[in-house]
């Protein structure tokens, strides 16, 4: 199903949705009059934004422990006519400042782009998986599985308000507490990885972080271990510039994997299945964004 119009209804007072509770973005106070958006905590609508003007803040009272503010939806109403705008309560970690605006002729965007594209009233989180002729492009909303075709004009940048700033998603995810988990899932990653031995002759797959290879896999196997967690790899399918043996480059544990055990060929594979494919004599990370036939998909890499 496509992004759905936002649902007439009131909010009562005081609820609250348990992901909202958990969210820890610093927010400013937001004033009276304030243009914000919020977003919505509703089930098939989470991942959406909606610009609204605040017509409430919580008491100022240090012994009020309310969050919540009143605010007015500016594109969404009460009637069919369109003449009561919607008023809501929402906590505080529902809103954010209205996002910087980006003039539409300088925007572009590549197959992974993290993007939000306008519809049914607000500005729904997805992923490009399709770029198409005339500066449009197909978005995947993971949600519903469903890829919908979108102009650039309306398709925005999808980005993060961390402490006060607005940062792109791959600055927002190493920000603050996201910073320290990502560092801590890191860190375990790196001990399990280093606690995996990779012996003389072990066939695995290495990957590269130069531009251009980011999300590729490489066939190869072990050829000696230079350091802890450090080892020369053979690789299988590159061969040196005089062409006199195969090319051997060292890599981290990290880098590192076992080969993925032998299974039999899927017989067919379904719109927007997330696959590695055989190109270039190496694993690519990706959607299938189209299918043809049974036996044949296009696909779209989501890692650059």
């Amino acid at each position: 199903m496509s992004p759905r119009p936002r649902r007439r209804r009131r909010r009562p007072a005081g609820e609250e949705d348990e992901g909202a509770q958990r969210r820890q973005r610093r927010q400013p106070n937001f004033e009276v009059g304030a243009l914000v958006e919020v977003a919505s905590t509703d089930d098939g609508f989470r991942g959406s934004w909606y610009a609204a003007t605040v017509v409430r803040r919580p008491p100022r009272r240090p012994s009020s422990s309310s969050s919540s503010y009143a605010v007015e939806f500016q594109d969404i109403y009460e009637d069919e006519e369109g003449t009561r705008r919607v008023t809501e309560e929402v906590e505080e970690s529902q809103i954010r400042p209205m996002p910087p605006e980006e003039p539409s002729g300088k925007r572009d965007f590549v197959v992974g782009d993290e993007v939000e594209a306008r519809q049914n009233d607000g500005w729904w989180e997805g992923v490009v998986v399709e770029r198409l002729r005339g500066r449009r492009f197909g978005v995947l909303f993971r949600e519903w599985r469903e890829r919908v075709v979108f102009k650039v004009q309306d398709l925005r940048v999808n980005r993060k308000w961390v402490h006060g700033s607005w940062l792109p998603p791959c600055a927002a995810a190493v920000e603050g507490r996201q910073q320290k988990a990502q560092s801590q899932m890191e860190t375990k990653v790196a001990k399990k990885m280093k606690s995996y031995e990779f012996t003389k002759g072990t066939p695995v797959e290495v990957s590269s972080d130069e531009d251009g290879y980011r999300g590729a896999w490489f066939a190869g196997v072990v050829v000696e271990e230079v350091s802890k967690g450090k080892y020369l790899v053979e690789l299988k399918n590159f061969r040196t510039e005089d062409d006199s043996e195969f090319l051997k480059e060292e890599a981290d544990a990290l880098h590192i994997r076992p080969c993925p055990p032998e299974i039999v060929v899927a017989d067919h594979f379904d719109l927007f299945d997330e696959v590695d494919a055989l190109y270039n004599d190496s694993w690519w990370v990706g959607v299938v964004s189209k299918v043809l036939s049974k036996s044949r998909v296009v696909f779209s890499a989501l890692i650059k």
